[in-house]
């Protein structure tokens, strides 16, 4: 596996082509014949784009270029503007919907010299921290197929995680590029809202509230050194995305050297396998010089209410449109994700005061702890379906992610980490950071990565 083109990283490939020791043909035809290997397993990548990206990938060998991904293939969620192929949000009503203009993300990316090769898979409309629709079906997990590879991004993350691709497209409103990661064991960075900017020129409707304060757009690979590649690439503004601004990617050093170690989150129990890894990448931390504090954010509970108070907000509006366009299980959760969170229990000025009043709070806590580490996910990944399970569903939702919430709540940046695999399954770590201090959370996953190590590629374990 480690002489495989397939197998190394963006930043290496990049490297090899640059110096001319492989062409960019052949790296894309590497993971071409690695698609064609592994995707029937997982059915992570919806849409082969084999034909235009060894078209690509010649004009690529033909001019050497400067940009640092020159002749490097990557792959695009399906929610994600990328000409020529549709952005089918997973929904068969869009599966003509071809964007006349790419999303600043995957322009950016061309630009860099990268080289669109596949579409990935997600829920309808990115909905659920699962990945399954009727259009392309359902991905799997490539270390347990019984059990879900995460959502909304998680045909992005099992496409990483098997080699398919070295490095993605994904998105986040409540842990989209972060749920997937540690469910494949790969990672996702969750940057702080406006550094990437997010825009369609195939809006279903109007832009909601929860989309503008939410949503970011970000990079998925194995490598920290690759996320930090795209990190420099995508960040920026763009005029499609009145929110985006240009802000300096690297700021001074931490005036503290301290993190908080979270390994209890109010209202579950974290798996020993979890808190397992919060303390050893605390460990690693510590013999880098930081003082390290077991300590929790503030109101992490509050947190979460609020979070939700604002997308379901929005569901609740837009459900009569897509309500008749999703399957009815689908539905059904997200009725009773709006049914739980009801708009007269917390008036709309109150949310907003609430998450500005979260806002302060967390950010006083990074001046006393600059890096924070805790949990991905509460538990493991579950099996397939118990998300839309019409009892338990929505309560199973809400309590996975009540780590995953305060970084699109409060616009921090986020990066889900890999540590490890414990009984069959990836674990690993969050690391964040306090607002624009991307650079904080990129050091401290430099650091333990150096220590731990990547877990992937992996080959897939078919279903049985």
């Amino acid at each position: 596996m480690s002489e495989e083109l397939w197998s190394k990283s963006a930043t290496d490939l990049a490297e090899r082509i640059r110096k001319g020791d492989v062409s960019s043909v052949e790296v894309v035809e590497s993971h071409l014949r690695r698609i064609d290997a592994v995707n029937p397993i997982v059915n992570a990548i919806t849409v082969v784009l084999a034909e235009s990206a060894l078209e690509a990938a010649k004009k690529a060998d033909a001019s050497p270029g400067t940009g640092p991904l020159h002749g490097v293939p990557f792959t695009v969620k399906e929610n994600i503007d990328c000409t020529g192929s549709a952005t089918t949000q997973g929904v068969a009503a869009f599966v003509e919907a071809m964007p006349p203009r790419d999303a600043p993300i995957v322009e950016r990316m061309k630009a860099a010299g990268a080289i669109p090769i596949g579409r990935t898979n997600l829920p309808e409309f990115g909905l659920r921290i699962s990945t399954d629709n009727p259009l392309r079906g359902r991905t799997l997990n490539p270390w347990d197929p019984t059990r879900v590879a995460g959502g909304s991004s998680g045909g992005e993350a099992s496409s990483l995680a098997t080699g398919m691709s070295p490095i993605g497209l994904g998105n986040d409103i409540g842990g989209s590029v972060r749920n997937p990661a540690y469910c494949c064991g790969v990672i996702g960075f969750k940057t702080t809202a406006g550094r990437i900017p997010h825009a369609s020129s195939l809006a279903i409707a109007g832009v909601g509230l929860a989309e503008q304060l939410l949503v970011v757009e970000g990079p998925m690979a194995r490598h920290v050194e690759d996320i930090r590649l795209g990190y420099e690439i995508l960040s920026g503004r763009d005029i499609r995305d009145p929110s985006s601004v240009d802000v300096p990617l690297y700021g001074t050093a931490a005036t503290q050297k301290k993190v908080a170690l979270v390994t209890e989150i109010p209202g579950v129990e974290l798996p020993e396998s979890t808190v397992a890894a919060i303390k050893t990448a605390g460990a690693v931390m510590k013999d880098h010089g930081w003082d390290v504090e077991e300590a929790n954010p503030p109101e992490l509970e509050n947190v979460s209410e609020v979070w939700a108070q604002i997308l379901t907000m929005d569901l609740r509006v837009s459900l009569e449109l897509i309500g008749p366009l999703v399957m009815p299980s689908a539905k059904q959760l997200l009725h009773d994700l709006v049914a739980r969170y009801r708009p007269e229990e917390l008036a709309i000025p109150v949310v907003h005061g609430e998450r500005h009043r979260l806002s302060q709070l967390w950010s006083a806590f990074f001046v006393d702890y600059p890096i924070v580490l805790g949990p991905t996910w509460t538990d493991i990944p579950f099996l397939h379906d118990e998300d839309i399970d019409p009892v338990s569903g929505a309560e199973l939702t809400i309590d996975r992610i009540r780590f995953i919430t305060p970084a699109n709540l409060l616009g921090i940046p986020a990066l889900a980490l890999p540590m490890g695999v414990a009984d069959g399954l990836p674990t690993g770590v969050q690391i964040y950071a306090d607002k624009w201090r991307e650079d904080l959370v990129l050091q401290a996953a430099e650091l333990i990565e150096a220590e731990v190590g990547q877990i992937c590629p992996v080959d897939p374990i078919a279903s049985r």
